[in-house]
């Protein structure tokens, strides 16, 4: 099957956390399975190539849509008709099976681009109403109502877009993965002073709980905190292999990225149950959820895991099997292309009416 993927705000970079590597995994997975994932993201650097084949095996785009440089949301909006121009030319020449847009402003330039030659979209948002842009609340109102699925990372972001009106009916989730070949627990381990180790993963809420684990190190012999965050992806695998216990402790997380990179290396997690992490990390078995904020608990939890060895080798062995048969690439695939085809990929229908000039135009980009 030929995808679309389109994310016009993030590119499928290998250091990219969050968006870029959502997709990335995800083209990496469709491309292993025998599929054709293609990538369409805005050039934001004049040094990237207009074309580059990823690692994961598949072909990454950059549209000329705009100057070559960061651009603001508001910014980024005037030139979202050139970037649908684009998308709309290169599909008439060979149309995809399906597309799959993430964020709005990928939703709304697929869906002008994809209603000419009758392919369905299938929208991930990332994020709903995070912004008072007046275009991003007609734009995600609009894909809402018209994209032929969605598909939501997370059960706590479905639930999130069921209450803000989003069809449950014809939502899906399809987390995030990670490469189990590269985050694996054999291979190369960093070297350390033989203290224990806690590294910290991900983002950190700040305040309690960035205390509370300082206080934990600082409480007991023979324990250091190393970042994970500071040291390149290329070298995160032997660090996670070197650890005893991984936190990851952020305020809200839709991905789960950073703690299936360490349980995919056989690490035990401590993390808060915000987001994503609350499918990811099963409690009692693959590592320890605590409540957001929770200082405290927070603290309490970390001390007594690194305090039992034998609970630590069984939340490692639980985390890696935990990644094999939930989060691996070919399993996400899977699911992603039964959502493609209860999309209708294959068939000509878009899952409802198209979009009107007047909508797009409300929308705020040129048709």
């Amino acid at each position: 099957m030929r995808i679309a993927m389109v994310s016009v705000q993030a590119d499928p970079l290998p250091e990219n956390a969050g968006q870029g590597a959502h997709v990335a995994e995800l083209c990496a997975g469709l491309s292993i399975s025998g599929h054709d994932p293609v990538v369409y993201t805005r050039r934001g650097d004049p040094t990237s190539p207009a074309t580059s084949g990823a690692d994961g095996g598949y072909d990454v785009v950059r549209v000329p849509a705009g100057p070559p440089c960061a651009l603001t949301e508001n910014e980024l909006v005037e030139h979202l008709g050139d970037f649908t121009e684009f998308l709309a030319e290169q599909w008439r020449e060979r149309p995809p099976d399906v597309v799959h847009s993430h964020h709005w402003t990928s939703g709304l330039v697929s869906m002008i681009a994809a209603h000419r030659i009758r392919v369905p979209v299938v929208h991930s948002f990332h994020g709903f109403g995070e912004t008072a842009l007046e275009q991003r609340s007609n734009a995600e109102a609009l894909l809402a109502r018209r994209a032929a699925w969605i598909s939501a990372t997370s059960s706590a972001e479905a639930a999130h877009l069921s209450q803000l009106g989003v069809r449950r009916s014809q939502m899906s989730v399809v987390p995030s993965g990670v490469n189990s070949d590269f985050f694996d627990p054999e291979g190369p381990v960093a070297v350390h002073d033989g203290r224990m180790r806690v590294v910290v993963t991900g983002e950190l809420a700040h305040g309690t709980t960035s205390s509370a684990i300082g206080a934990v190190v600082s409480a007991m012999d023979h324990v250091e905190l190393v970042d994970a965050n500071a040291v390149p992806r290329a070298d995160r695998p032997a660090l996670l292999r070197s650890a005893d216990v991984a936190v990851c402790a952020p305020s809200d997380e839709r991905y789960g990225s950073a703690a299936l990179e360490a349980m995919a290396c056989g690490v035990p997690v401590v993390a808060t149950a915000v987001g994503a992490l609350s499918d990811v990390v099963l409690p009692d078995v693959t590592g320890l959820l605590i409540g957001p904020r929770d200082g405290r608990r927070l603290a309490q939890s970390l001390k007594a895991l690194l305090a039992d060895e034998t609970r630590r080798e069984q939340f490692g062995i639980a985390a890696r099997d935990r990644v094999l048969g939930r989060y691996s690439r070919r399993r996400l695939a899977r699911e992603a292309m039964t959502v493609y085809e209860r999309a209708g990929a294959g068939r000509a229908v878009t899952g409802g009416a198209a979009p009107d000039r007047q909508r797009c135009h409300d929308a705020g980009v040129r048709t």
